[in-house]
């Protein structure tokens, strides 16, 4: 048998068009067209939030609102304490991030946040002590923005004035604002965040715009930051700038009670000067009550001429027997004090 022969299809070819032919594009175009929208975001800020062990509870839900406002984020477990922070620029890196937002706690108490730039681990980086910590589940805070919004930064005028405010204004701005187009943001403004410079610490507020008039209501998060240091690496390197008048709060807990101890050395001592300087016998009565007891004035006058002559008689004390017997007053008030106390400590060991 003899094979069919098909005749193949011919297959239309593509007329190529040269580049000259292409129609230029309008150099205006009317009001009524509808700008298309890019789908693609541009700025690809990620940012690496998470803490290390050791946070209290406040500490935690004030990092979860934190989370919560900015949509580009990107979550990572607890850091072991062990681990250096340099360990942070490859968990960026692994995460795809360029800034890297760690909460830090010490004993249970302080909180303290990094915020760095981790692209290419060039820095810098940022250490803040946070205070007054409120969070958003607080019911004084009755504002409520639609989650995942864009807002706008408000800062104080002074941001612009010293120059390592300067450099806190750019890492905050990249940091807090969320890109145009992000895939997980909204496309609405309804909230703002404003830094504030007070009292050398940097005042972080988040407010819901109501009206156009400049209606606003708190949202939270709320807490301050209080700048320690600024380093030209990220989580490394030389210190750029260092916060003159910071005072870590261990040391302000170690004043306060020593101010405690000094007012209770100051109350044991005014007992012991009560009791060395208390009188031995009640007062009593005036000096010259004895002429209104007898009604015949002559004896009455013998009698104070007798008492006069007895105190003119008496010996003055000298000043060291006095003195000596004033200690020997404080040492008995002393010996008092602290058998009271040990007494009161067995009664309490006993129960």
């Amino acid at each position: 048998m003899g094979r069919k022969f098909l005749k193949k299809k011919k297959v239309e070819q593509l007329e190529i068009v040269p580049l000259d032919e292409n129609p230029p594009l309008p150099s205006q175009r009317p009001s009524d067209e509808v700008i298309p929208r890019k789908e693609k975001w541009i700025n690809k800020q990620r940012v690496l939030v998470f803490a290390a062990r050791g946070i209290s509870h406040r500490d935690r839900h004030l990092m979860r609102d934190i989370k919560t406002l900015m949509p580009h984020h990107r979550a990572e477990s607890k850091m072991e304490r062990s681990k250096t922070l340099s360990v942070i620029n490859e968990m960026s890196e692994m995460k795809h991030c360029n800034k890297a937002m760690l909460f830090e706690g010490r004993r249970k108490r302080d909180l303290y946040m990094w915020v760095a730039n981790t692209a290419g681990a060039t820095g810098p980086s940022a250490k803040f002590l946070i205070e007054n910590i409120h969070t958003m589940a607080e019911l004084k805070l009755t504002g409520n923005c639609l989650k995942g919004s864009r807002p706008f930064l408000s800062f104080d005028s002074k941001f612009d004035e010293l120059p390592h405010l300067k450099l806190l204004k750019e890492l905050l701005v990249q940091t807090f604002s969320v890109p145009n187009h992000h895939p997980k943001s909204q496309p609405f403004i309804d909230h703002v965040y404003t830094f504030t410079y007070l009292d050398n610490r940097i005042w972080f507020r988040n407010f819901q715009i109501l009206s156009e008039d400049g209606g606003l209501s708190e949202v939270g998060p709320r807490y301050v930051m209080n700048p320690v240091k600024i380093f030209d690496g990220s989580f490394t390197g030389k210190t750029i700038w260092e916060n003159p008048d910071y005072v870590s709060p261990s040391k302000q807990r170690q004043m306060l009670k020593k101010a405690a101890k000094d007012k209770y050395v100051n109350r044991v001592e005014q007992k012991v000067q009560h009791e060395a300087t208390r009188p031995m016998k009640a007062y009593e009565g005036l000096d010259n009550e004895e002429l209104f007891e007898d009604e015949d004035p002559i004896e009455t006058a013998k009698l104070l001429a007798l008492k006069a002559k007895k105190k003119a008689q008496q010996t003055k004390t000298p000043k060291t027997a006095l003195t000596e017997k004033i200690k020997n007053k404080q040492m008995k008030a002393v010996q008092k004090v602290i058998e009271q106390r040990k007494a009161k400590v067995k009664r309490e060991k006993k129960v």
